[in-house]
């Protein structure tokens, strides 16, 4: 990790936030399961220390998109806690996913053919999960393998189903009439399957107004993102502090940055801050983004460079203002969401972008046993 006075900026991941806001989606879903969902480097925060707070919390469930993720994280999760692969597994790669006890999502008839093979060469029964597309036309059984899978269920020859799932298409839209359509196409598979869990809900899902079935998918809303267009509920678990490079006066005319797309309108004062693209840090807030610097807003002027961006520092007192000082990109004054709105994206991006350049540090989630004797 690098130390502190080498970094140029410092991320900091709230855990105690974030089990917060595991404890909020659990109570909002009860009885339902709440799962992590950790892929992508637990969107950008780090899956080693973010599963072991949501171990601690009590989460037994976890899901990852690649099966080298599942590789990487299983030594660190107890036996008895399921870790699935949510992007199934390709050719080849079966006899992996066994060895590693990761539990693939099988999301077409090839891959269910696949795994049972292999279970009937290893001799014994494997766990997997099967998933069916109820309106996305992304991963999933299709409509005709779904008819096909019925006619025969041979094919499951082999296989242990501990989960079935699909995935909401609109599930930050309340008001979306093909939440309830996908609700239905679900229903009407899982009927097939009694006694099999399910999962329907992602973060966004979690907050929707019908059944939560047995497990529910918690990805974005764990981090802090929104999980539906209105406001948000979650606590932030992400912030983002940069420090002051440089400092210079410019006179009115005086380009900033490549191609010299700012013009200084007045004379003016820049700060450079050693965070660019490099760091995640999206080039296209080139001219349109923000940071903070004492609760002020200062505004990106020139191009985001692959490892600095300068900005507009004119109006902030001078006492703020020095080699080493803190800018603020994430924090109280700028959530991942805003920035996705400045940036034209979406928070998940934000977060999964963010480098390895930073100085990160946790906020450690309190033990269990901690907690319980603090309020006894």
């Amino acid at each position: 990790m690098t130390p502190v006075d080498c970094a140029g900026a410092l991320l900091s991941i709230d855990l105690n936030a974030l089990v917060e806001n595991y404890r909020l989606i659990a109570r909002r879903v009860a009885p339902a399961e709440v799962a992590g969902v950790v892929k992508a480097d637990a969107y950008g925060t780090g899956a080693s220390a973010v599963t072991a707070a949501l171990l601690e919390a009590g989460c037994r469930r976890f899901f990852v998109a690649q099966l080298e993720e599942a590789i990487a994280l299983k030594p660190e999760l107890p036996d008895s806690v399921q870790l699935f692969v949510l992007n199934g597994l390709q050719p080849g790669a079966e006899r992996h996913c066994r060895d590693a006890g990761a539990i693939p999502v099988l999301n077409s008839l090839d891959q269910i053919r696949r795994w049972s093979q292999l279970a009937q060469a290893s001799g014994r029964t494997l766990p997997a999960a099967l998933q069916v597309d109820s309106g996305m036309a992304r991963l999933g059984l299709s409509p005709d393998e779904v008819r096909a899978l019925l006619a025969d269920r041979s094919l499951l020859d082999g296989i242990e189903l501990v989960l079935i799932l699909s995935h909401l298409a609109c599930a930050d839209d309340p008001s979306s009439a093909f939440n309830d359509k996908q609700v239905a196409a679900f229903n009407d598979f899982t009927r097939h399957f009694p006694g099999v869990s399910r999962s329907l809900d992602n973060s966004g899902g979690s907050f929707l107004n019908h059944p939560h079935y047995e497990v529910v998918r918690a990805g974005i809303a764990l981090y802090g993102g929104a999980p539906q267009d209105s406001a948000n509920p979650m606590h932030p678990v992400v912030s983002l502090e940069a420090r002051i490079a440089q400092l210079r006066t410019v006179g009115p005319g005086t380009g900033v940055g490549y191609g010299l797309s700012h013009l200084a309108e007045e004379t003016s004062h820049i700060a450079t801050i050693p965070v660019g693209y490099a760091d995640g840090w999206p080039r296209h807030l080139s001219n349109r983004g923000s940071a903070f610097i004492g609760g002020i807003r200062v505004p990106i002027v020139g191009r985001v460079s692959m490892d600095s961006m300068t900005l507009d520092v004119t109006h902030v007192p001078d006492m703020l203002l020095y080699p080493g000082a803190p800018v603020e990109l994430l924090g109280p004054h700028q959530s991942i969401d805003d920035v996705a709105a400045d940036a034209g994206t979406i928070s998940y991006e934000i977060l999964t972008q963010l480098g390895h350049r930073y100085r990160r540090e946790y906020r450690l989630a309190e033990p269990a046993e901690q907690k319980r004797s603090m309020t006894a």
